[in-house]
């Protein structure tokens, strides 16, 4: 498979944070990653841009005015469109457990306290990238052997239709059929 990746493979990560200045920090450290970053200043922003778009990733602030990280989280994970989006929670509290519980317990994949190692965190989005990438090929692999296996089934269809006729078949129109068959799973 080729190392380009598809626009459509491109999900992009959803940077949800009500300060500009940690969303400026968080698009200086992931920007060489040459994927689509989106803000959010809010739970409601957040909420709405992933109901408009496919995401990789949410980095998530915990907490923001309103709806915070831990009721958007939940929110996100409710969702069927939206419920396997991975998050990191990122968070300026202190690490108090009973935080990074809550985290844990809303779904996220993990959790991390500012400030946070630049290198670990774009270590991390890599890694839910790949897995994002890899997802959507398999997506694609499965849909397509999912048409084959339509194509298949027509066929053999129109052939028991053929072979129940009352006049005996064409063999030669029948062998070219078999052949054709042979060759959509691959053993011609």
């Amino acid at each position: 498979m080729s190392a380009e990746v598809t626009t459509e493979e491109r999900a992009g990560i959803l940077l949800v944070d009500d300060m500009e200045d940690n969303l400026i920090a968080l698009e200086a450290v992931l920007g060489s990653l040459n994927e689509p970053l989106v803000r959010a200043r809010s739970g409601e922003e957040a909420m709405k841009a992933l109901l408009r778009q496919r995401f990789a990733l949410v980095l998530l602030d915990v907490r923001m005015p309103g709806m915070d990280g831990f009721e958007t989280a939940t929110n996100i994970k409710r969702l069927d469109q939206t419920k396997d989006v991975p998050i990191i929670f990122l968070t300026g509290v202190e690490d108090d457990p009973v935080y990074a519980f809550r985290g844990y317990a809303t779904g996220a994949a993990d959790y991390l306290t500012k400030p946070f190692d630049p290198w670990v965190l774009r270590a991390k989005v890599t890694v839910f990238l790949d897995l994002y990438r890899k997802n959507r090929q398999l997506e694609h692999l499965l849909s397509r052997e999912h048409g084959h296996s339509k194509e298949l089934s027509a066929q053999l269809t129109a052939l028991e239709q053929q072979l129940a006729e009352d006049t005996p078949p064409d063999m030669t129109d029948l062998r070219a059929r078999v052949h054709e068959i042979r060759r959509l799973v691959g053993q011609a």
